[in-house]
């Protein structure tokens, strides 16, 4: 023995003994040699498989296209990989039952041409892949059930919190001169806002966790999204006695606007929450990278270090039960990190017991030439042209129509409620002298609002404004096409904003 040569027997043993099963068939097709596995695996003696035809391993169905196929793999000799995807390959066993197979192929040629081939049992990868794609279909049809859950509940739970609200706003304006019922409607007042709060944060969370919430990243600006911030929280602070700054910055951020300010919005509610005495401040700075950081500080009561690993867990709360600065549900901050997660994007924190704390969001810049922040001057809501402005109301749903309803004609508005699009246009054409239209965006005979609003726009032929009512906050909303004539509120939404949207689009145009 020679060098590192291996003794026959052995190499005749290792090829015996092989996992898979190994035959060398000859260019007749007539089998020459079959190891101990291929009488293992298809069930025929030995004496049976030795001189025979390799067809009697292949299914009858088969043997006519196994026939061409082997001709044609005599002519070329290319290997080929372990695999049956051209024709599926099954086996034949000896009790006339079939498996699936993989088959890998090699010529070689030893005074006359043979083929030897490694045939390997698929039935328990077919089973797998059958049980994963039986796994992926039923995950599947749960996403799809969860996701018409969370659209039904996300409207029909808001449907009675909206009617609620509205019927507050009323009764408020109803009974202004009567102070002992108007503190009584004053807490009522905060538990639908505190009921508000936790179906969004719920419903939010559920959407992020289905997949439901689909990024449309663009370039926007960070000094739009700052003052738009400011506004919102000035006076927040200003009731809480805190001090509230905004040092914004002119850069072009790439992201998805919204969800960049979902982000943002959280961070500066919590900050303001957990702020007892102090300021709270929104920064943009340009980091080494040439990213944007946006910083929310606060001097609030701060994270303790053993603590902070906690702070995106679902309804946890700095301090526990027994904090007395406990407000809200803990779900703010889950819902930034499904977020930032969502968006890809970069979040850090730091805090300091009785100092405060810090989050900054990182964001991804575009090299390019600054753009106008597309804000508007915002103008100071006036009453309408005429205290007698017509509007007409489309909501299918009785209880919330009726609560809108009351809710204009305490404003002193002429309103005109019906529950259809048909209705809505029969009206138009009866009474064209319509002022503003407010729509529900799910209408009963699946209509959409912004189908009722460009329908009857074009029934009046003039460009009428509108409010579009929705408890939906799927990416259908966002997706929307722009149209200043038009404001979206969600709901449930707060009697005063509503009227609000309903002064400034009431309002004479400034020249």
């Amino acid at each position: 023995m020679h060098g590192h040569a291996l003794p026959p027997e052995v190499i005749r043993i290792a090829l015996e003994e092989a996992p898979d099963a190994m035959l060398i068939v000859d260019a007749s097709g007539t089998i020459r040699y079959a190891n101990q596995t291929v009488t293992e695996l298809f069930g025929h003696p030995h004496e049976e498989l030795v001189g025979h035809s390799i067809e009697v391993l292949v299914p009858e169905r088969f043997r006519n296209r196994h026939a061409a196929y082997r001709a044609e793999f005599t002519q070329d000799r290319k290997t080929r990989p372990m695999g049956g995807q051209r024709l599926d390959l099954f086996g034949l066993r000896a009790d006339g039952s079939e498996f699936p197979v993989a088959i890998s192929l090699k010529t070689v040629h030893c005074e006359e041409w043979f083929t030897v081939a490694a045939i390997r049992d698929m039935t328990g990868h077919v089973m797998a892949e059958s049980r994963l794609r039986e796994a992926k279909d039923q995950a599947d049809h749960a996403s799809l059930a969860k996701s018409r859950f969370l659209a039904t509940a996300s409207h029909d739970l808001r449907q009675p919190l909206q009617t609620l609200a509205l019927l507050n706003g009323a009764l408020r304006r109803l009974v202004a001169d009567r102070p002992a019922v108007t503190d009584v409607i004053t807490q009522q007042e905060h538990a639908i806002t505190s009921m508000s709060r936790l179906l969004n944060a719920l419903l939010d969370i559920s959407k992020l966790e289905s997949g439901g919430v689909r990024p449309n990243p663009t370039d926007f600006s960070v000094s739009a999204l700052c003052e738009e911030l400011r506004e919102e929280f000035s006076g927040l602070a200003r009731e809480k006695g805190l001090g509230f700054t905004v040092t914004p910055r002119e850069a072009l951020v790439h992201s998805d606007p919204s969800l960049v300010g979902q982000i943002l919005r959280n961070l500066v509610s919590n900050a303001i929450k957990y702020t007892r005495q102090g300021s709270v401040t929104l920064r943009c700075l340009r980091d080494e990278a040439g990213s944007v950081r946006i910083e929310v500080l606060d001097t609030g009561v701060g994270i303790p270090a053993d603590q902070l690993r906690y702070i995106y867990d679902e309804f946890f709360q700095v301090g526990g039960p027994h904090n007395p600065a406990r407000q809200g549900y803990g779900l703010g901050l889950s819902i930034v990190k499904r977020l930032v997660t969502l968006l890809d994007l970069k979040l850090e924190v730091q805090s300091e017991v009785g100092h405060g704390s810090l989050f900054a969001l990182t964001l991804p810049t575009r090299q390019r030439a600054a753009v106008p922040t597309g804000r508007t001057e915002t103008r100071s809501p006036t009453q309408a042209a005429s205290d007698r402005a017509h509007i007409l109301l489309v909501e299918d749903d009785a209880g919330v129509r009726n609560a809108t309803s009351m809710l204009f004609k305490s404003e002193g508005y002429d309103v005109t409620a019906v529950a259809s699009s048909a209705a809505a246009l029969e009206q138009v054409r009866l009474d064209p002298g319509v002022d503003l239209l407010v729509t529900d965006y799910h209408l009963g005979d699946g209509a959409k609002g912004s189908q009722v609003i460009a329908a009857v726009r074009e029934a009046l032929g003039r460009p009428l404004k509108a409010v579009l009512m929705t408890g939906d906050t799927s990416s259908a909303i966002r997706m929307l096409p722009p149209d200043p004539g038009t404001r979206v509120a969600s709901k449930p939404v707060n009697a005063d904003e509503l009227l609000r949207l309903l002064r400034e689009l009431l309002a004479p145009a400034q020249a």
